[in-house]
């Protein structure tokens, strides 16, 4: 089959969607990728949404999320649209697409996950089927409805030598496991480029840390450092899941600049260290993904405090900033063939189970 993927994460930089061929299993061809960053006044309508949902006991609809709905669903479309063209195909040869949407809380210790984006409104927009809304499913059954894309991982990986990891750089980092029996084990680690860039936002006006230069310019604040990591959730035994925002820049309020940069680097490259203990076998690569694996500060903390070099996916020939986009059309085709995409070693889920929800579009 043909399937769009869609994708916009929690760095709110702009929407990621990917067009590959695949029969939801071991057969996987990427064929095209397009990002399209959002603009100035997007990102803050969407950062808006997000703090407003965070303040709800359960989700609900209110004027500000709605008008973000719509504008995650107008985006997407336009995005869908250029991608046909980029790849010289009308939407009638694309069996589906999936439609991530966008993440403006994520809780799954009060039994709930929220996606914005109507999938339905999305169908009649572009005229082709779409699966949304992945994550609820899983959570609903008492799964942590993250990380997902682990399925996709292992499908990718099926011709490497194992155990191997993948760890995407993301908002949040996530890790993926393949044991020698392709066994999965997969669960967030931390937080990745989320705090760096809030940091950068904040001390510089910038909104990111290119190449992580501003880092390597900084020192590790050893006590700033070791206050971040005395959190109990680096204990728990996977599956676990973090919201982008249950970590916070407050401990390194005060540091300059450098310092404050290098030490939430530092942060993000502990937090993986202390990940791989939960594994059940040391990997013998680590693969990175996501915008974290452009920051070559962030990649040398991480071979640091781990003894392994992070490789690129992209030496693979994977698109690392394609892998999650992608990610969304292997499981809505997943989804189509009622396969699992969430499963006891990755989610939590009580078994392997198939998540997501089917809309066609109008008149089709």
């Amino acid at each position: 089959m043909l399937a769009i993927g869609l994708m916009s994460g929690t760095s709110l930089d702009g929407v990621d969607a990917a067009l590959i061929e695949t029969d939801g299993e071991a057969q996987v061809r990427a064929l095209a990728f397009r990002s399209e960053p959002y603009s100035d006044a997007a990102r803050a309508e969407l950062a808006e949404a997000t703090a407003l949902a965070l303040t709800f006991e359960r989700p609900r609809a209110s004027p500000p999320i709605v008008a973000a709905s719509e504008l995650i669903v107008r985006t997407h479309a336009m995005v869908v649209q250029k991608l046909l063209r980029d790849a010289g195909l009308a939407a009638d040869a694309v069996d589906v697409i999936g439609f991530h949407g966008q993440t403006v809380a994520h809780r799954p210790d009060r039994g709930w996950t929220w996606q914005i984006g109507d999938g339905q409104a999305l169908a009649d927009a572009t005229g082709i089927t779409v699966v949304g809304d992945f994550r609820s499913a899983d959570v609903t059954a008492g799964g942590q409805g993250a990380p997902l894309i682990p399925v996709y991982h292992a499908a990718l990986a099926g011709g490497l030598e194992r155990p191997v990891a993948i760890l995407n750089l993301g908002g949040v980092a996530n890790i993926t496991w393949i044991g020698r029996d392709g066994s999965l084990v997969a669960f967030d680690t931390g937080p990745a480029n989320g705090l760096i860039d809030h940091w950068m936002e904040a001390e510089s006006g910038q909104r990111f840390d290119a190449n992580g230069a501003l880092a390597a310019a900084g020192r590790v604040e050893p006590t700033v450092l070791d206050t971040m990591m005395d959190n109990d959730w680096f204990d728990l035994a996977p599956p676990k899941s973090l919201d982008r925002n249950d970590f916070t820049i407050q401990p390194a309020r005060g540091l300059l600049p450098a310092d404050g940069a290098a030490t939430l680097t530092a942060f993000t490259a502990r937090t993986v260290a202390r990940a791989l203990d939960h594994l059940p076998e040391r990997p013998r690569r680590l693969l990175v993904a996501g915008g974290g694996r452009h920051n070559a500060t962030m990649l040398a903390m991480i071979a640091a405090e781990t003894g392994l070099t992070p490789e690129s996916t992209d030496t693979l020939g994977w698109n690392g900033d394609a892998l999650e986009a992608q990610g969304f059309a292997y499981m809505a085709v997943r989804r189509l063939r009622d396969l699992p995409i969430s499963f006891p070693g990755t989610t939590g889920a009580p078994e392997p189970m198939t998540g997501g929800v089917m809309h066609h579009a109008a008149g089709v």
